[in-house]
């Protein structure tokens, strides 16, 4: 497994991670905690040393099991969670953001965080810059030892670049969402910050596993999100209405299907994201030992030729770009 410096924040991580959604809740059935920790297992013995989750993943339930799993390693293992979206009572104060901070902790089962993210608070929040404030006050008595921002927009991308000190930034990034690759990765680069790339596979459109008629689970944010209904849509299908993102995953896979042939085209996504140097690492999220090791496995492989990658830019700008909806 290839490491990547995380922006300045001193941590080589790998360059595939885990994301800890999907084992929280909200993919329409509950992850086993034995099959969970198995999955992380797995990946950590692969390499990975970087895990993603949030407070409000199965409220709190993935940071739980995170923390069981911490407690049977004893290789370094270092965790990012993210706050603001675990109640509608949370606010940029310093009690709020040091109370947060204690609870992840808990669960965690550590005595500081290696990164905390502000999960994609409102855009007028972010402005105030109270966040950011109160942040370096927990930074400096040791509850955390980074921060850095989830955010939906390039824009709000560019502006905790250009003020404040955030070590990272975690942004969707897929190929179905290419306007960060002129937008931000190049400025986050050029001010060392770390960039850690979400919804890698467009919740899983870009698996190729789903057909039109494919029908997600109710408990499923596939399923009740899939406009936006509740959050941002494009963390649902990084955007894309459902039944144009198989016909655009088709035609991925297509123009793949010279690339890396024993690999699957989510395999070839990933890879598709770790061609971008700026990225510090991508975390696609797993709920067995089979995918678990599946990602893992991207690290090692080629580069997607130059042909491919112009081929994929073009299919975008043709057809994906003007389709992907929320804010971007």
């Amino acid at each position: 497994m290839k490491k990547r410096p995380l922006g300045n924040t001193g941590f080589e991580v790998s360059e595939i991670g885990f994301g800890a959604w999907q084992i929280g809740a909200d993919w329409g059935v509950d992850v086993p905690v034995k099959t969970a920790l198995e999955a992380l297992h797995v990946a950590a013995d692969a390499g990975v040393n970087f895990i993603d989750t949030a407070d409000v993943y199965g409220g709190g339930r993935s940071e739980k099991i995170i923390g069981e799993f911490l407690k049977e390693r004893s290789d370094r293992i270092i965790v990012a969670t993210k706050m603001g979206r675990a109640s509608s009572a949370w606010n940029d104060s310093y009690e709020e953001i040091s109370k947060a901070t204690e609870q992840s902790c808990n669960r965690l089962g550590v005595s500081s965080l290696d990164l905390v993210q502000l999960h994609c608070i409102p855009e007028e929040t972010l402005h105030n810059l109270s966040a950011f404030e109160n942040l370096e006050k927990i930074k400096k008595q040791g509850l955390i030892k980074n921060y850095g921002v989830s955010v939906e927009t390039i824009e709000e991308g560019v502006f905790c670049i250009e003020n404040s000190s955030a070590s990272s930034l975690q942004v969707i990034f897929n190929i179905f969402r290419q306007r960060v690759v002129e937008g931000l990765l190049k400025k986050a680069s050029s001010n060392d910050v770390g960039i850690i790339a979400r919804v890698p596979l467009a919740s899983g459109l870009l698996s190729g596993k789903f057909s039109k008629n494919h029908e997600f689970a109710e408990s499923d944010h596939r399923n009740f999100n899939s406009d936006g209904q509740l959050f941002n849509v494009g963390e649902t299908f990084a955007g894309v209405p459902f039944d144009l993102g198989i016909e655009f995953a088709n035609e991925v896979e297509s123009l793949l299907s010279e690339e890396l042939n024993e690999a699957s085209l989510a395999q070839k996504s990933l890879r598709w994201i770790l061609d971008h140097s700026e990225i510090s690492t991508v975390i696609p999220g797993a709920t067995t030992s089979k995918q678990a090791a599946q990602n893992a496995e991207v690290s090692a492989m080629n580069p997607i030729s130059s042909k491919a990658y112009a081929n994929l830019k073009e299919l975008y700008n043709e057809k994906i770009d003007s389709r992907v909806r929320g804010r971007y």
